[in-house]
């Protein structure tokens, strides 16, 4: 073999070694990244300030969102059961949503000796299957320069005086419905009541807005005066202006809980599980709560008093709490759904 030839053999190895390197490398990288399944809109943006980037980025991950619904995010974990690789390494979703899936056996039990912040997770939000990341209680919100005097319960949304005043977000068609139910003469584990209770409703005009964001702006413009939500909502809509006040339902408060989860089929779950332990972070927790008004989940973050006075629920509240029967409408998650868009929204 001449020098030549074997000057470039040796180039051509070296070039080989290098992309070999480069390839590794770019492996690497990927490696470090993880699909994070989440809503969009102001949830999306506090993720990326309060997690990603000042506590998950600094780990060295690259965190990619897959916004969409709730109900999209439940049908592609569905569909990809099969699949080997799945495309998510996270999954967010409210408790009765993430129990739904759960049921389906999509979900790893969660090894939380791999989660430095688990042992500070409140013992009686503690799941098996998923950290809860934030929670907050389903509330009345209202104008108060409309509706005088205070609601009392969840059926004074019904009084014809607030005829085409009260409106919901589509996004809340689950926790609408359980309402439904407790007004018509039902319970959370009984939504058959619910159905004329909110066809009683649509006669009354009841509207139906696409995004917890379109339903401030018409709450903003005083087209609502009523709807049920999360005191959280409440409280980020009165920082930017809205003129709201809150008031506990007569029947009790729902807590509502976000959860992660991992999907038995994850790609990255190293970096799923450092995600996770990222939400449970001190720091995110108290980001959240000053930003988004959702109480920690963790013992260990505090709160400012004038904060916690805004947000917090108080342990008479808690001991109310409705507390969603998670079997009920995972059994029913269909029907219940099929109602709302076919008969109600309509």
């Amino acid at each position: 073999m001449s020098d030549t030839g074997s000057m470039r053999r040796r180039t051509f190895l070296g070039a080989a070694g290098l992309g070999a390197a480069a390839l590794a490398s770019r492996r690497a990288v990927a490696a470090e990244r993880v699909v994070v399944g989440t809503w969009g809109g102001d949830y999306g943006d506090l993720l990326a300030k309060n997690v990603d980037e000042p506590i998950a980025g600094k780990l060295g991950l690259e965190v990619l969102h897959q916004t969409a619904d709730a109900s999209p995010r439940k049908a592609k974990l569905i569909a990809e059961r099969a699949a080997r690789r799945g495309t998510l390494d996270v999954a967010l979703l409210s408790d009765v949503d993430m129990y739904e899936v759960s049921r389906h056996g999509l979900l790893d039990t969660l090894d939380m000796g791999r989660i430095a912040n688990a042992p500070h997770i409140v013992a009686s939000l503690a799941r098996p299957y998923a950290i809860p990341q934030i929670y907050s209680g389903q509330v009345i919100l209202y104008n108060p320069d409309k509706v005088n005097p205070a609601p009392r319960s969840y059926a004074d949304l019904w009084d014809p005086k607030y005829r085409g005043r009260v409106g919901f977000s589509d996004l809340l068609y689950s926790q609408i419905t359980s309402v439904a139910a407790l007004v018509g003469g039902g319970s959370m584990s009984d939504y058959g009541p619910a159905k004329k209770a909110l066809l009683d409703l649509k006669a009354l005009g009841a509207k139906v807005y696409p995004s917890n964001e379109t339903l401030a702006v018409a709450l903003k413009g005083e087209e609502v005066w009523l709807t049920v939500m999360w005191l959280a909502r409440g409280y980020q809509w009165r920082r930017s202006g809205i003129n709201l006040r809150h008031a506990e339902p007569a029947e009790g408060v729902t807590p509502i809980l976000y959860q992660g989860a991992i999907p038995k089929n994850a790609q990255n779950k190293a970096q799923a599980y450092a995600y996770l332990n990222a939400m449970l972070d001190p720091r995110a927790q108290a980001g959240f709560a000053a930003r988004m008004g959702y109480v920690p989940t963790v013992t260990n973050a505090t709160l400012p008093d004038d904060l916690a006075a805004q947000i917090a629920l108080t342990p008479e509240q808690q001991a109310r709490f409705r507390l969603p029967d998670y079997e009920y409408v995972a059994q029913h998650a269909a029907e219940i759904f099929d109602f709302w868009n076919r008969q109600f929204k309509a």
